[in-house]
């Protein structure tokens, strides 16, 4: 069965009556269950099950919830979902050509891939490809519920089952496409019907492309392609070729150019000296290759010199390009191989986990114009030379930055701003939007003391049925998070249950624990500081990191990690990267959370309690 596809479009599918699906990088596979079992086929009629067994393992896991939809067929794309809104292209095709029973059973079971399902073409037996599409996902809605399947793509999930979600806001949703890197978007007409084996009108796919300034090298006599490169350092660094997207008169053109400065010849390619500059769009790099390269512009106002391997890689990150990045190679910190390039790509691989945590807040940056080499400054106000995309908002005088965006944060990054500093509230909020215990111990050696404290508090948080998140503080202490609905609680509300805290861990362990705010009284104890969550106060963000000699980042944690073998000099910048990788993201559900923190009863008794003490 060969699938419907969608067509290629380069203008905004912004349309009405239309709804737009996450573009999903990976397989295209149906999926037929019925009498004779399940079969998951891909458009080349090849069985993937054999390569993926774990799809059909998963399946067979619900056999009786599923069983009275059957005979059932969908359609999807098989990926290796690496965030909500990507799929790792290159890990799915290594896994695709995988020969060995026992590596692909090993895979299987330790890095599963995932079936993306956007349609259902047969339902309880009966077609449903004639049907509209909005009708369509509808039904593929209630399978998911009548299961009892969760809604939301996840790669950390063991759901390898998952729904693609229909949106009605194209905007909203290339934003997220943009921010999370994705391939790009599917818009379908709701009218639309399943059409086998058409590329129809009434699916169109909008990439997300990435742009390359480079020259051309040589040109292909065999096959009509235009090699291409940057300059990494002196040499040149070949990214591959292109041959579509040009105009037959622009490549002739461009051809007799190569021949009139050609500077050698063979029999299969024609060589010039860097000269002609061209911009390219792709999708990503692919075994050092651009995939789907298409020629965009010449770029007659750009000096070879001036396609760099740097540029390359801001643009394979999917930086904003009319952001320009200065003095990419400067180093930042001094015991360390981290540059302003390293920071920067940190901060945009992050920035889908960090934004939400700095959207709305009145932001206060600790800058470090020279690194760590130099001296560092505060900056509250918003320098009168920032871009007109940075959203400011002024709050007693001052004109904070407002980080809304992903461009914001990566302007910042430019400046140096190492350290993001936010309050315990948005500007829409008339109270706390949470509640932190910030765990600071005297000292570096005293960090158990922080563990200490932070399981004890979880052992209340439990009690009490709240929810509690915990992270490093990218220095030598740990901060616990409790996530509150907005505008229902003010100071005075969290500052009852602070101070409750801060109370039960002296009367736990008064040798450990102390509210006394001269340092020289504490005696070696960790301050409890519980006065600290009021308005005004700041708190560092959620993967920010810390101009400290290790480059610590304030790193969100599993609970369960939270023991003895804790240490916080382990959370820098690049296990921040890579944990995100491996594990997820710890505070992922934080804002889903708000909605149902149980906290008015704990609020209610502690207020009683007060009356009667």
């Amino acid at each position: 069965m060969k699938p419907m596809l969608p067509s290629l479009t380069f203008d905004l599918p912004v349309r009405p009556d239309w709804q737009y699906e996450v573009k999903y990088d990976g397989f295209r596979a149906i999926l037929t269950w019925n009498a004779d079992g399940i079969e998951l086929m891909s458009r080349n009629g090849k069985d993937l099950l054999p390569q993926f067994p774990e799809i059909k393992e998963f399946l067979m896991r619900y056999e009786s919830q599923l069983r009275p939809f059957i005979p059932l067929q969908l359609d999807g794309e098989l990926v290796y979902l690496e965030n909500t809104h990507k799929a790792n292209f290159s890990a799915i095709q290594v896994r695709g050509r995988l020969k060995s029973e026992k590596k692909i059973s090993e895979q299987a079971k330790n890095s599963p891939c995932r079936l993306m399902v956007f349609d259902v073409l047969i339902f309880k037996g009966k077609g449903t490809s004639g049907e509209p599409f909005h009708k369509r996902k509808k039904t593929l809605l209630e399978l998911f519920r009548s299961i009892g399947f969760d809604l939301d793509p996840d790669p950390y999930n063991d759901q390898l089952f998952q729904y693609v979600k229909p949106h009605e806001d194209f905007n909203e949703l290339w934003e997220k496409v943009v921010l999370y890197d994705g391939e790009g978007i599917i818009a379908k007409n709701n009218r639309s019907l399943w059409e086998e084996g058409k590329r129809s009108l009434q699916w169109l796919k909008y990439k997300n492309w990435k742009f390359v300034s480079c020259f051309i090298t040589s040109y292909d006599k065999t096959n009509g392609y235009f090699y291409i490169g940057v300059y990494k350092g002196q040499a040149i660094f070949s990214i591959g070729q292109v041959l579509f997207g040009f105009k037959p008169e622009e490549k002739d053109a461009l051809k007799q150019t190569i021949r009139q400065n050609m500077v050698k010849e063979d029999d299969q390619f024609i060589y010039v000296e860097p000269a002609i500059c061209l911009e390219v769009k792709y999708l990503e790099l692919y075994d050092n290759q651009l995939r789907e390269p298409h020629f965009d512009r010449f770029r007659f106002d750009l000096e070879p010199a001036g396609c760099t391997y740097d540029h390359f890689m801001f643009a394979q990150k999917n930086l904003p390009e009319d952001l320009e990045i200065t003095h990419p190679d400067k180093p930042l910190w001094e015991k360390l191989n981290i540059q302003k390039a390293d920071y920067i790509l940190y901060l945009r691989e992050v920035s889908p986990y960090m934004l939400p945590f700095l959207k709305d807040r009145l932001l206060t940056v600790i800058r470090f114009p020279h690194g760590m080499f130099g001296e560092a400054f505060y900056q509250k106000n918003c320098p009168d030379y920032a871009p007109e995309f940075v959203q400011t908002k002024i709050d007693e005088g001052i004109d904070y930055i407002l980080c809304n965006n992903l461009k914001t944060l990566v302007w910042l990054g430019n400046q140096i701003a190492i350290e993001f500093h936010i309050p315990f509230q948005t500007v829409n909020s008339i109270g706390p939007s949470e509640i932190v215990f910030d765990l600071d111990p005297p000292s570096k050696d005293a960090f158990h003391l922080a563990i200490k404290a932070a399981l004890l508090i979880k052992e209340v948080l439990d009690q009490l049925n709240l929810i509690g998140f915990i992270k490093t503080s990218g220095n030598k202490g740990l901060q616990v998070y409790l996530p509150l609905p907005e505008n229902v609680y003010s100071y005075d509300d969290t500052r009852l249950f602070t101070s409750f805290m801060a109370e039960y861990l002296i009367s736990k362990d008064p040798d450990s624990f102390t509210i006394e705010r001269m340092k020289k009284n504490r005696g070696g104890r960790l301050y409890v500081d519980y006065v600290q969550h009021s308005e005004g106060k700041t708190i560092i963000a959620p993967y920010s990191m810390r101009g400290n000699e290790h480059a610590g980042v304030a790193t969100p944690l599993y609970w369960e990690e939270v023991n003895e073998k804790l240490t916080p000099v382990s959370f820098n910048m690049e296990n921040a990267l890579k944990r995100i990788r491996s594990q997820g993201d710890p505070f992922s559900d934080y804002f889903q959370t708000k909605e149902i923190q149980p906290f008015s009863p704990v609020l209610e008794f502690l207020r009683k309690s007060g009356k009667k003490g």
